[in-house]
């Protein structure tokens, strides 16, 4: 099984604005976003409709960076890797 590192804690990841140049902040996978119980589903079966077409195969995990100055948002690809 995949594990996302950033999920897991297991890795920071500091991105800067383009917009603005404020540090943008990780909000969690873009996936948890889509309905009030997308958060709770199973995160492969959530895969199949982040936008990203082989982000199953390729062991992907996409999340949504934020800036809270100018509202700027953006996606973040994470390689998964083994956790077994």
């Amino acid at each position: 099984m995949a594990i996302c590192s950033l999920c897991n804690g297991l890795k920071n990841v500091t991105r800067t604005c383009p917009q603005c140049q404020a540090e943008i902040f990780d909000k969690g996978k873009v996936t948890d976003y889509f309905d009030d119980y997308s958060a709770y589903m199973d995160i492969e079966s959530m895969k199949l409709f982040d936008g990203f077409q082989h982000s199953i195969e390729l062991h992907q995990c996409i999340h949504l960076f934020f800036c809270e100055h100018c509202m700027y948002e953006e996606l973040y690809i994470v390689h998964e890797r083994n956790g077994s």
